[in-house]
């Protein structure tokens, strides 16, 4: 993406800070549609309404409620009944439009944000939306002990919520933020009258939301279904024009790949998102997916990539020590398993910000050295002599062994020595660690990297954890190795103090899976609360993801610009795609029984 010019960007802030509410706010450039748009461009707004959609989904679930630590969660509850202030257009980098709020205004000093809610905005129970539900929910959300942290640190910049009148809410800042008034439209509203106790006091009790979606029923953690609300409110607004047609969706659990196959083959779900090279290569028969009226499709998409990887726990040996991380990035061979075992269908993730402009590259220059200099005392001074680090390339000829010499000199340095066979410390313990995963997915991916590892001495095993098992390890950072995603969008902003910062480290249940907590990245962070424009945005992420990728923290996996999707040719999907999206969310929201 073009970075947008300071001309723009003046604009942009100017009507933001305006004496008057907006219908819509865009962070980075001017807002694609103006007010009274009837619907957003990536929907069929005639799309008629009925018909079921049946999706796979991994796990399980004990409880219905979306915002508690504990527990495994239902998907559908939160994507389905619950309306948030504002919604996000999926054709610009960040930005929202009103939901629940029919116009929003930033104070002209930055410090504050007002919510007008829509008067029509109504419950499922037949209330009407209020600004007490939206303090409420805020409040329950950041303050309650039993909700997930992520919402504390994500809104961590609000000082206070105010609430002149039942249609209006202000959100009053610490400080000036260049995103909270924004993020702020993503809050999920759900009814005060949803957790008069507390959410430890009803740990499995779903809220009471206005979306468009009811609760219908909840089979013991295997299926849960929900019924369109024909009189939903926000029908016609141009935020849900021609979206949510289908008049049930059900969402049907598993825990063995296989079954998600077999499944979609069968006929028992409409669509999927197939993200397994092999399975696209092997096991869709063309001949089956006719019988079942089943199609296969391909779809471009620009999002940012991010980083998938296995992350190691820093909080642990032997990861505490940069020496074996490096090691165990050189010793991963992506271009052997992308060919062999991925049909070639991947890249490599190089970067925080895989596939963008916001990913390093080269050595510090320009408007990023400066501001690196400003932590230079704090920081490596290879950061500023060598080149980004790059994930290693093996070639397909020679195979990997020159790169595991390299991890193995690593190794060497960091203290290790052979004894009989393997690595070992200077107290003689082997070096040992162990992968954990919620499923088979990587195993054969897991027992090249075994074999490879098991020639330079290094024992890795592998732990598939049952998903409950599993989720309530990441939470309490009870692993040597897992797998996850970094997602970052095209305007990243606070969830990198959730990725990096030392609060997120020391608290359970937070996305600072590798456990980093340094210095200079606590600086760094602050600057994507400061922005003033989109190049002062680029340059943070660029000097955020050079400081991190020094740190080694994950072994880089792969990411594909193209989605893989398979689906019944009964549906109808809307002949222009989105620029960033989820595509079974998508489909959800946009498709139709034709």
């Amino acid at each position: 993406m073009k970075p947008v010019s300071q001309t723009a960007f003046a604009l942009m802030f100017s009507l933001s800070a305006s004496a008057h509410a907006a219908h819509g706010l865009a962070l980075g450039q001017p807002v694609k549609y103006p007010a009274g748009f009837k619907a957003f461009d990536y929907v069929n707004p005639n799309a008629p309404k009925g018909g079921t959609f049946s999706l796979p989904y991994q796990g399980g679930f004990d409880t219905l409620n979306p915002f508690t630590l504990k527990g495994d969660h239902e998907v559908g509850v939160a994507m389905l009944t619950l309306d948030t202030l504002m919604e996000k257009s999926l054709d610009e980098p960040f930005a929202m439009y009103g939901l629940l709020a029919q116009d929003v205004e930033l104070a002209s000093d930055g410090l504050s944000v007002t919510f007008r809610l829509n008067p029509k905005a109504r419950f499922h129970n037949g209330d009407a939306v209020t600004s007490e539900d939206v303090a409420e929910s805020f409040r329950i959300l950041t303050q309650d002990k039993a909700a997930v942290p992520m919402y504390k640190m994500y809104w961590g910049g609000v000082a206070k919520v105010e609430t002149p009148d039942a249609q209006t809410v202000v959100f009053r800042f610490k400080a000036r933020n260049a995103e909270l008034h924004m993020i702020l439209g993503e809050l999920p509203v759900f009814s005060h009258k949803s957790y008069p106790k507390g959410l430890a006091a009803a740990a499995g009790k779903a809220p009471i939301g206005s979306g468009p979606y009811r609760l219908g029923k909840a089979d013991s953690g295997r299926m849960s279904e929900f019924g369109r609300d024909k009189n939903y409110w926000a029908q016609n607004l141009p935020t849900r024009k021609g979206q949510y047609n289908f008049d049930t969706v059900r969402f049907k659990y598993y825990r063995d790949d296989s079954v998600r196959i077999e499944g979609m083959k069968g006929g028992q779900y409409d669509f999927v998102q197939e993200n397994i090279a092999r399975n696209w290569a092997r096991a869709y028969s063309d001949g089956v997916l006719k019988k079942r009226g089943l199609g296969k499709h391909e779809w471009r998409q620009g999002n940012t990539a991010g980083m998938q990887g296995y992350v190691m726990n820093l909080r642990r040996k032997p990861f505490d020590n940069i020496l074996v991380r490096q090691a165990l990035v050189e010793s991963f061979d992506f271009e052997s398993t992308n060919s062999r075992l991925f049909y070639g269908a991947y890249r490599r993730s190089n970067s925080f910000f895989s596939n963008s402009t916001m990913a390093a590259t080269g050595k510090p220059q320009g408007a990023e050295l400066v501001l690196l200099n400003t932590v230079k005392d704090k920081l490596p001074s290879e950061i500023f002599t060598q080149n980004v680090p790059e994930p290693p390339q093996t070639d397909l000829k020679t195979g990997v062994r020159p790169n595991l010499l390299k991890a193995r000199a690593l190794l060497v340095k960091a203290g290790y020595r052979y004894q009989n066979g393997r690595l070992v410390d200077k107290e003689g313990k082997p070096l040992v660690f162990e992968f954990l995963t919620p499923s088979k997915t990587y195993e054969r991916v897991n027992a090249k990297w075994q074999r490879d590892l098991a020639k330079i001495g290094v024992a890795m095993t592998v732990r598939v954890a049952d998903p409950a098992l599993y989720q309530r390890r990441l939470n309490r950072f009870d692993y040597d190795m897992t797998i996850v995603v970094y997602g970052n969008s095209e305007s990243p902003g606070n969830e990198q103090a959730a990725y990096f910062g030392c609060e997120a480290a020391k608290t359970e249940g937070s996305r600072n899976w590798a456990g980093v907590c340094n210095p200079a990245v606590e600086t760094l962070l602050k600057r994507f609360e400061s922005f003033r424009n989109r190049d002062e945005l680029v340059t943070s992420a660029r000097a955020l993801d050079r400081v991190m990728r020094h740190q080694y923290i994950v072994v880089p996996n792969w990411f594909s610009d193209r989605y893989r999707v398979v689906y019944r040719d009964t549906l109808g999907i809307p002949q222009t795609l989105p620029k960033f999206y989820s595509p079974t969310e998508w489909a959800l929201s946009s498709a139709w029984e034709k």
